[in-house]
């Protein structure tokens, strides 16, 4: 007869991810990849679902850096969005790559830990991502390099009223 611990079944007491309320950043970044990799090939998250056998509520939490994802799915997602596995971790802020990891219960209880502030990248913004797609429909070769032209110059121009 097993006595009872009050803990789940088959999982150690305090184990796991912390309920901290909020996504690592790390989690977040990767999230934000899966995203980038998934708009830019036009999948929605339902087809990338199907792809891997999830539904498209877990691809959104995924996503949202809300869920982590282990090695073997980080694997599947790297072979449905044709992008090797490293492509996850490319240009991650330092912030997010300096943030702690908090797998096992290895802090005193009541610890107080920094708290890393993260912005998520504004290349994986779905504005942006829409954009660059819209930037790519556009067939001739002139007509998209004068958008571009045009593009950089709005933008420095902000830049200089700026620093007026």
């Amino acid at each position: 007869m097993q006595a009872t611990t009050g803990a789940p079944r088959g999982r150690r007491a305090g184990a796991g991810r912390p309920k901290t309320g909020k996504p690592n950043p790390i989690d977040v970044h990767v999230g934000s990849r899966v995203r980038l990799r998934r708009t830019l090939l036009g999948m929605s998250q339902e087809k990338l679902g199907e792809a891997i056998g999830l539904t498209f509520q877990q691809v959104q939490k995924y996503e949202r850096g809300a869920n982590r994802i282990g090695a073997s799915r980080l694997f599947d997602l790297s072979r449905v969005l044709d992008v090797p596995v490293s492509f996850f971790f490319d240009d991650m802020p330092a912030e997010a790559a300096a943030a702690r990891v908090d797998d096992e219960e290895d802090g005193t209880p009541g610890e107080e830990r920094p708290v890393n502030v993260y912005e998520p990248d504004p290349m994986a913004k779905r504005e942006t991502l829409e954009l660059v797609r819209a930037y790519y429909k556009i067939n001739d070769p002139s007509v998209r390099k004068r958008l571009f032209e045009l593009t950089k110059a709005v933008a420095n121009a902000a830049v200089a009223e700026a620093a007026e």
